[in-house]
């Protein structure tokens, strides 16, 4: 569940198989006069839009109870409620929910389309709002697979490092300075260049390499921090693990960059 202001008034955001579903009774407090959804559901437009909407995004919907509504639709003494609609037509756009956060809910392009009906500023508004809630998930998505496809196997490859490499008693610089050689390691055979290197010719860059880095290589990071371990768990050399990683990075990169499913996500 997910909050926006839309002129000063909470609007409640729920998912619903996936999809965003915003508060009508929530946007209908900011309608002047006492109205109810049931008066929205008479209009005779009303009804053809959610019919055109159900007929695209649902398999299931009932078209001659749907015909039956839109005949009664905009008379007197019609009036309909959003559980005989649903329940009438097998409709999938407009919920009644119960419990602590009840009340009617409709897919976010039904709700748009109620805004209006509330005012042209209020609707305005809305998407603005709904948008900006959106664009601030992804930035909080795309951060959080950068840091954390690094981080996966980052405990496994240090301790492999401190069982394998660091000898008994070095003083806290000399093992920092195995750490940084083991993760410049990484950084040559993906990046071509040590994370001095990368400082050096990136001064107005903030963070460092990997932060820069593209969601292809963070996968392919991942990866080779996995068999990175692996090489030195089998005391494999240092020049032989650099020319196999190398290899291994090259092979993968090139398969990433033609992957579908990666090309989606670097997109998002």
């Amino acid at each position: 569940m997910a909050k926006i202001k839309v002129l000063d008034q909470d609007i409640t955001i729920v998912k619903v198989n996936d999809e965003d579903f915003i508060s009508l009774t929530d946007m209908l407090k900011s309608k002047d006069g006492e109205f109810f959804i049931s008066d929205w559901l008479r209009n005779r437009n009303t009804i053809e839009y959610l019919g055109i909407w159900e007929k695209i995004h649902n398999p299931s919907f009932n078209y001659g109870e749907y015909a039956t509504i839109v005949s009664q639709s905009g008379l007197n003494s019609y009036k309909v409620s959003v559980k005989e609609w649903t329940s009438k037509t097998n409709a999938i756009g407009l919920i009644a929910k119960a419990g602590r956060y009840g009340g009617t809910y409709a897919h976010k392009d039904i709700a748009f389309e109620f805004g209006m009906w509330i005012s042209a500023e209020f609707k305005i508004y809305l998407i603005k709002e709904f948008q900006r809630l959106k664009d601030d998930e992804q930035k909080k998505f795309g951060w959080d697979i950068k840091r954390n496809l690094t981080k996966i196997n980052y405990r496994i490859h240090t301790d492999a490092i401190k069982e394998n490499l660091i000898p008994k008693q070095l003083q806290k610089s000399q093992i920092n300075f195995v750490y940084a050689n083991e993760a410049d390691i990484l950084n040559v055979v993906l990046f071509g260049m040590t994370a001095k290197q990368w400082n050096e010719s990136n001064p107005d860059l903030k963070g460092n390499i990997r932060d820069q880095a593209g969601m292809y290589q963070l996968v392919c990071l991942a990866n080779l921090e996995s068999l990175n371990t692996h090489f030195i768990n089998e005391n494999i050399t240092q020049e032989q693990r650099v020319q196999k990683l190398n290899e291994v990075a090259i092979k993968q990169m090139s398969i990433l960059l033609d992957d579908s499913n990666m090309q989606k996500l670097e997109n998002k």
